[in-house]
C-alpha cells in the first residue's frame, strides 16, 4: 500500500514540476517580447473638465502633463494617479500571459500586500 501512495505522492509532484517548467519556459521565451511591451506602454489620462492630460510609463511615472487654464493641483494629483492605476491594470494584464494567477507575484501585483510575497512558497 505504501508503494502505491508513494508513486502517487511522486507522480503528482512530476505532473506539478512539469506545470512549473512549462511556465518558466514561457516566461523566458516571451522575456525579451515583454520587456519591449513594458518599455513602450505608455497610458494617458484626461481630467473630467480636460485641463489637465498625464501620461505615464508602465511603472507609473509621469513622462508627460499637459494643462489647459489653471487646474488645481488636486485636479492634477487625481489625474496622474488615474493614468497610474490604469499602467498598473495594462501591466498585470502584459503580466498575467505568463505567470499563474494564484502566482504569489500576481496576488502582490493585485493587492500589493507586500505579506502576500513574504507568505507560503507557491503550490
Amino acid at each position: 500500500m505504501a508503494d502505491t501512495a508513494d508513486r502517487d505522492v511522486n507522480q503528482a509532484l512530476r505532473a506539478r514540476f512539469d506545470e512549473v517548467a512549462g511556465q518558466v519556459q514561457r516566461l523566458r521565451s516571451g522575456l525579451g517580447d515583454l520587456q519591449k511591451q513594458m518599455a513602450a506602454l505608455r497610458v494617458t489620462a484626461t481630467s473630467r473638465d480636460g485641463t489637465v492630460t498625464a501620461t505615464v510609463d508602465a511603472r507609473g511615472h509621469l513622462v508627460d502633463l499637459a494643462l489647459r487654464k489653471s487646474p488645481s493641483a488636486s485636479i492634477i494629483v487625481s489625474t496622474v494617479q488615474a493614468a497610474t492605476t490604469r499602467a498598473q491594470e495594462q501591466v498585470r494584464d502584459l503580466m498575467a500571459g505568463y505567470l499563474p494567477s494564484s502566482s504569489r507575484a500576481m496576488r502582490y501585483m493585485k493587492d500589493g500586500d507586500l505579506e502576500t510575497l513574504l507568505r507560503d512558497p507557491d503550490v
